[in-house]
């Protein structure tokens, strides 16, 4: 069990708590576990509602790094059938015939990543539970107030139990209570752009290759996704439109509304067919002044939110996993506090650097190429021809992509 109860079952100790049950914090809680400490994790959802396909139409972008992360959690086997490789990404800008062109061979034999519906992700989490005893999800449940002492954490639930813990995480999204409540100041603007997402059929095979054309309104990205029964060409669109324009757009039926994806991307892929509903998500930055309080770690969407220009929102959140896990593993292994103000110091440090950078990158990209503006349009389509002309380079960025650099 990862927490042990009192005689009455109103009171539960664990080593760490986890407030926030999505795919960064579950995720957390799996390697945790299969580390030897024990953990709950809270959230307000139920698992049935989070699995069911309408509740989430995105999918994601998981880096070679992130997949080999998944790996070594015995994560990766559930998800693997219905990810699609993403074994080559074009890069262009509106209708230039100068493309940038990144082929995994030119980096190794394998996959620069996959594309996965956050819904497989979720299933795969929530189903594999029972292999990790030492990770326990409260759902639906809500955090009603939650103490910050000295020497570790309480947390009382909306139901009356109280959970004890040395160090409490904050996964819990963009508006994190917890954060909040710390009193972590945060940057963050909205960049007057919504997400529009939506899976479509391809007349023509889309051969595993990412396109992501860049528009005056933002960037449109095509994204390669396992074929289902009838459509074996199927694709995840990344749409992003100015909020102005976004109602217009959602208030078409399907075949205008496929004819205006076409528009934008050309016929590179033959026709583009709308298949099932469409979602829409505001698109901001967010960036948290620090990651750490006193026995309280930021992971995910609660530290940092970035534009889906380069695909790499949940790739960040792995990372942090990645670098809190090793710190937490190394602490217990020692027999050390594992919510100690020098093991938070070192996670705050670590992960600093990565996400500063990963904030600018995706910032600066989406303002450079969100206008049309003749010099700025200009110069960056021959920078887009140049890089594809310099191949140390190309590598370099494809191993960011790829996650095998940073963190």
């Amino acid at each position: 069990m990862s927490a042990q109860q009192n005689e009455t079952g109103m009171r539960i100790e664990t080593d760490i708590l986890i407030v926030g049950g999505g795919l960064v914090g579950l995720t957390l809680g799996r390697a945790l576990a299969l580390k030897g400490i024990r953990s709950v994790a809270v959230d307000r959802e139920p698992a049935e509602s989070q699995t069911d396909a309408a509740y989430d139409g995105r999918g994601s972008a998981i880096a070679l790094g992130s997949k080999q992360l998944l790996d070594r959690i015995g994560l990766w086997d559930r998800i693997a059938p219905e990810a699609g490789p993403i074994l080559d990404i074009r890069v262009s800008d509106g209708d230039s015939r100068l493309f940038l062109h990144y082929d995994h061979r030119e980096v190794g034999d394998q996959p620069m990543g996959w594309i996965v519906e956050n819904t497989v992700t979720r299933r795969a989490l929530f189903d594999g539970l029972a292999e990790v005893p030492g990770l326990t999800l409260l759902a639906p449940m809500n955090v009603a107030t939650l103490e910050r002492r000295q020497d570790g954490v309480a947390a009382t639930l909306a139901d009356g139990r109280i959970v004890s813990a040395r160090l409490a995480i904050a996964a819990d999204g963009r508006g994190s209570r917890l954060r909040e409540e710390a009193g972590i100041k945060v940057t963050r603007w909205s960049y007057g752009q919504t997400g529009i997402v939506c899976s479509v059929s391809m007349e023509r095979p889309h051969r595993n290759i990412a396109h992501e054309r860049f528009l005056p309104a933002g960037p449109f990205a095509l994204l390669p996704m396992t074929g289902i029964p009838g459509h074996p060409n199927r694709a995840s669109i990344v749409w992003t439109e100015r909020d102005d324009l976004v109602p217009q757009m959602l208030a078409l039926d399907d075949d205008a509304f496929s004819a205006e994806m076409n528009r934008r991307f050309g016929d590179y892929c033959g026709r583009l067919t709308l298949l099932g509903r469409r979602w829409h998500y505001p698109l901001s930055l967010l960036l948290a002044e620090r990651m750490t309080d006193r026995r309280l770690a930021l992971v995910g969407d609660a530290a940092h939110g970035i534009h889906p220009i380069a695909g790499q929102g949940l790739n960040l959140g792995l990372r942090d996993v990645e670098v809190l896990v090793e710190l937490l593993a190394g602490a217990h292994g020692l027999g050390l506090d594992l919510g100690s103000a020098a093991l938070l110091a070192d996670y705050d440090r670590r992960r600093r650097v990565d996400t500063m950078t990963l904030v600018a990158a995706t910032d600066g990209l989406n303002r450079l190429f969100s206008n049309d503006i003749a010099p700025v349009r200009l110069a960056r389509r021959l920078g887009l021809a140049a890089v594809n002309q310099m191949p140390p380079l190309k590598r370099l960025f494809m191993r960011h992509a790829m996650g095998t650099i940073g963190g």
